[in-house]
Parts: C-alpha cells; structure tokens; sequence
C-alpha cells in the first residue's frame, strides 16, 4: 500500500478552529437521535405502527454502520474537507427529506440516508489530529470528542423540546439549517487537507478486512461492544413509545429530557478511563457490561417507576460508556499505523449492533412489553460478558505459559 508522509501539523491551531470541528461532529452526528424521543408522535401523525417506525431508527444506525465502512477509505484518499462539504451537503438533502416526508416509508428512506452521510462526523475528529500540533494533540481531539458527544447526548433533549412545542417536523427543519450554516462555516474556514494514501480505494476496504482477519483483539472487541450497543439501541429507540403509554403518558419533551440522564452517566465515564490506565482496561470492560445487566434487571424489576428508569439511564449509559473508552485503549494499541481503519472497523460494527437492538427493542416493546426491552438490554449486556470472558479463558493460559518461559529481566 502506498502512502505518503502526513503534513507537519501547524504550530498553532487556533481556539476558533478546535471550536468549529467540536461543532461540526456535534452537529452531524445528532442527525442520528433526532427520532429517538419522537418516535410517538411521528407514529400518531404518519399512521404507523409502533412495530413501523421502529424501522426509523434502526436504519438510521445501519446507514451510519454501511457509511463508515463505504466512506472510511475516503478520508485518507481525498482532501478531507472536500469530503466533508460533499457530506453536509446530501446530509441536508436527506434531513429535509425526513422534514416533508408524506408516509413512513419515505422516512424510513430519509432515516437511512441520514445515516450515512452522518458518518461527516468521523471526519471531523481525524481532521483535528492532523491540524494539532503533537504537544497538545490528545487535549485537542479530546475536545472534539466532547463536542461530538454533547451532540449525542442534547440532541434527545432539543428534539424532544422543539417537536413538543412545533411538530416533530419542525426539529429536521431546524437540523437541515443547522448543516447548512455549518457547511458554509466549513467551507470558508476549514483548510485543503493532503491525501495521505495513493491505495486505491477498493485496496483500502480490502486492507479493513485483513484487519479483522489478523487481529482477534480487534474482532473481541468489536463483538463485545455491538453486543453492549444491542442494549443501549434498544433503550433509546423505544423509550418515548414506552413513555408515551401507561402508566407513565408523558410527551416526547420527557422522553427528549432523558437525554440529561444519559449525560450523567456518560459523562462521568472519563473517570473510567483513567482506572482503565491503573488497573486495565479489561477488568472496568467487566464492571461497565456488568452494570449495563444490573441496570436492565432493575428496570424491569421495578416498572413503572420514573425514579428507577432516570437511575437505569444513568447507570447503563456509564457501562455502555467505560466499555467503549476501555475497548478503545485495547485496539489502538494493536497497529499504530492502522488506528483509523481499526476504529472504523470498531465503530461500524457498533452500529450494526445499535441497528439490531432498535428492530429487535420494537419487537420486543410490541410483543412482551416494556418488560421485554429490559430482557433485551440483559440479555444483550450478558453476551458481551460472555464473548470477553470466552476470548481471555482462551488467551490467559497461552499468556502464562509465555510468561513461565520468559527469561526474568534485568
């Protein structure tokens, strides 16, 4: 594969910069949770099934899964900013489409297209690893990444809001003017990026594969974390049908205020991080998939408490959150040269799995209930414990008997 040196990072890239690229992934990666706490009141005015629009926020997961493995050559093979601008732009078409959609299967259309060009958010983060100089690199991407969390997590909370008091079409509306306005910030400001690859494009999906063939970390991981996503999918995409029907019969403004129980937990898991660097980042994968099963068991438990599932949120959005940042540290360490295709690997499986907890969470919502999203969210937590438990009975032994072997240090 051939590839060329990657341009010396400017001396100094400004706060105005760090705070435009934060922005940008914030604002495209919430065209992927708009739905979530709307999912009621589209059901009422498009005449669907709760079964139907459960498809909305499903393939709005596979088409961001589909995007990053279609789209994740083309960062390294083109001026990034030119991918990012090409994005904005079918982002707004796909978010106006979702505006103006006359029926369900027009939105579930506009929900997959969404999906995909979304994926602009993936391309903001590298972007700020290449525009910070080394010294302050890490302090840098970690400021993008809030950035793209705040947009994960307020992007329940505004839509929630704003379809509550204008319509559920309103908040697409809103979000295409939003990428607009960031597409022509972006535009003016952003500068050309060097392609650091002459590969040609099918040999970079290709070399994604030879990856996941050659790192079994890597496929653990991936498997481990899809599973865990499987129960976070299948909370968000159900819960405002779940709040809108007894015994709780609450608008979709509450079901959007869940989002701040989702930052709490989420944004306490940094701290997780930091014991994933003293004690490993196995042992809190553990804790935090172990608590995510808690969390689920508790809420179903105990339906019909308010108080209980604000506190399942919490604690299961932590779990989800301290695996993600530990499994991370895991594949970022197996090939320095290869860490943004090993995190596309990563994060399109991911999806594939939030895909699969929202069509198997409306199955479950519509035929067992409530009760059946928590077996889900269980059950989902209990094989991601399996997989990482299997993988290391496996590998523990071999680890041992390389260790007996070693010659001890000097």
């Amino acid at each position: 594969m051939t590839t060329q040196p990657v341009p010396e990072a400017p001396q100094k890239i400004t706060s105005s910069m760090v705070l435009l690229l934060a922005f940008g992934a914030g604002l495209t990666v919430a065209g992927l949770y708009y739905n979530q706490p709307i999912l009621a009141v589209m059901a009422r005015d498009l005449h669907a099934s709760a079964r139907a629009v459960g498809y909305v926020p499903m393939l709005t997961q596979l088409g961001y899964a589909v995007g990053i493995v279609l789209f994740a050559p083309l960062g390294d093979k083109l001026d990034r900013r030119r991918v990012i601008l090409c994005k904005c732009a079918a982002l707004c078409g796909s978010l106006l489409l979702a505006a103006v959609a006359p029926n369900i299967q027009v939105l579930c259309a506009a929900s997959l297209a969404i999906g995909i060009f979304a994926t602009a958010a993936q391309d903001f983060v590298p972007a700020a690893a290449t525009l910070a100089p080394i010294h302050a690199r890490g302090k840098i991407v970690g400021s993008v990444m809030t950035g793209l969390l705040l947009g994960i997590l307020l992007s329940r909370l505004v839509s929630g809001f704003t379809a509550d008091r204008f319509g559920w079409r309103s908040i697409f509306f809103v979000a295409t003017l939003s990428i607009v306005g960031l597409a022509f910030v972006s535009a003016v400001r952003l500068p050309p990026f060097e392609p650091t690859t002459k590969s040609s494009y099918f040999s970079l999906l290709k070399s994604m594969l030879q990856l996941v063939r050659d790192l079994p970390e890597l496929r653990v991981a991936s498997l481990a974390q899809a599973f865990l996503c499987i129960s976070f999918s299948a909370f968000w995409s159900t819960l405002a049908l779940a709040l809108a029907a007894p015994p709780y019969k609450a608008s979709s403004a509450v079901a959007g205020a869940f989002g701040l129980a989702g930052a709490a937990g989420a944004l306490m898991a940094p701290i997780a991080g930091s014991i994933a660097d003293q004690r490993g980042p196995r042992a809190v994968i553990r804790f935090g998939a172990a608590l995510v099963v808690a969390s689920f068991l508790m809420m179903g438990l105990f339906q019909g408490s308010m108080l209980v599932l604000i506190l399942g949120a919490v604690l299961f959005d932590l779990g989800t959150q301290a695996s993600l940042i530990s499994h991370q540290t895991i594949i970022y360490g197996l090939d320095p040269n290869a860490r943004s295709r090993v995190n596309a690997v990563l994060v399109a499986t991911m999806f594939l799995g939030m895909s699969a907890g929202a069509a198997l969470g409306s199955i479950a919502l519509a035929t067992r209930g409530w009760l059946g999203v928590c077996e889900l969210g269980a059950a989902g937590a209990g094989l991601s414990l399996l997989v990482r438990a299997m993988f290391e009975m496996k590998t523990k032994p071999f680890a041992n008997s390389r260790s007996k072997r070693a010659p001890p240090s000097a």
